[in-house]
């Protein structure tokens, strides 16, 4: 594993100046900076204290967005949910946004104060490979027509995880990517970009593999990459091309040419049948189990 160049949180590209507090040599066994001086978050290197107080301060506001369409509402959205309530971005205002095709189904979760939540109704489209890729253009609606009014940042997460730790302050930037769990130990001839050149998401190379599970940031770069995304899909329909991983791997051609200010390292979505590692010292969000074999339509 690489070893983060930076002698001090002072010299990273900062988000927030609490971000110079960051104590990069903290954990000698992981990187915690990329090469453009964004912070690699990793347990032991933030004050949680000390960051909430600074949000609080700076009056931050989260908006969680989340899909749950068919038969996924019932199989993993309160569990979701429940779990957010204890661990998401705790002391500060959130707007869930949960989007499903049966809204009558959501369940009735008791909030904390100052956190609310929209229901809103969307298409079920027939394949999941679409469900997926056309969240990028709902997300960027709502963002234009509501969370830019009320939220500071944005954050968007796959239903089927559950919250098993904290998940804080410490995770918000302007442009926030997460490291996927399957990826991050693997050389990057390894990572599963899209290949094909027909499609708007080809790489030969990049940066990280970044799982599109969660990411995040400001309502403005959400909006931007969510706008990118779709469009980057909308073309290759156009040319009868699917990506790779859809959705997913639009979002790596994305962050590839608009680089993160910040990374979340796997602890933020870890997936336990990959066992133990020494380098998870704790997780904050899991994998649920997956049943795609009774979940997918197609």
């Amino acid at each position: 594993m690489d070893k983060c160049s930076l002698e001090s949180g002072k010299m990273l590209s900062l988000d927030f100046s609490v971000d110079a507090s960051l104590d990069l040599s903290s954990r000698g066994d992981v990187l915690t900076c990329t090469s453009w001086k964004a912070p690699i978050i990793w347990d032991e290197m933030f004050d949680p204290h000390l960051y909430d107080q600074t949000h609080k301060t700076e009056g931050s506001s989260v908006a969680l967005t989340v899909f749950a369409v068919g038969r996924y509402l019932d199989a993993y959205l309160e569990t979701f949910l429940n779990s957010s309530e204890h661990h998401f971005m705790l002391g500060l205002p959130v707007t869930y946004y949960v989007f499903t095709d049966v809204p009558e189904k959501v369940p009735d979760i008791k909030l904390a104060p100052q956190r609310t939540m929209k229901v809103i109704k969307v298409e079920r489209h027939s394949r999941w490979q679409d469900i997926s890729m056309m969240r990028m253009k709902t997300i960027s609606d709502v963002i234009e027509s509501d969370i830019r009014h009320r939220c500071t940042h944005v954050f968007c997460f796959d239903v089927d995880q559950v919250f098993t730790g904290r998940f804080g302050s410490e995770a918000l930037g302007e442009s926030v990517a997460l490291l996927h769990a399957h990826y991050y130990h693997l050389p990057g001839s390894l990572f599963t970009y899209d290949r094909n050149p027909k499609s708007k998401a080809y790489m030969e190379s990049g940066d990280f593999y970044y799982h599109a599970a969660v990411f995040g940031g400001s309502w403005r770069s959400v909006k931007a990459l969510t706008e990118a995304c779709y469009q980057g899909i909308m073309e290759d329909k156009q040319n009868n091309v699917e990506a790779l991983w859809h959705d997913e791997s639009h979002l790596n051609k994305y962050m590839w040419l608009h680089k993160p200010s910040r990374v979340l390292s796997p602890e933020y979505c870890w997936d336990t049948s990959i066992g133990y590692r020494h380098d998870i010292r704790v997780t904050r969000l899991l994998w649920a189990p997956k049943h795609y074999d009774t979940l997918r339509t197609d």
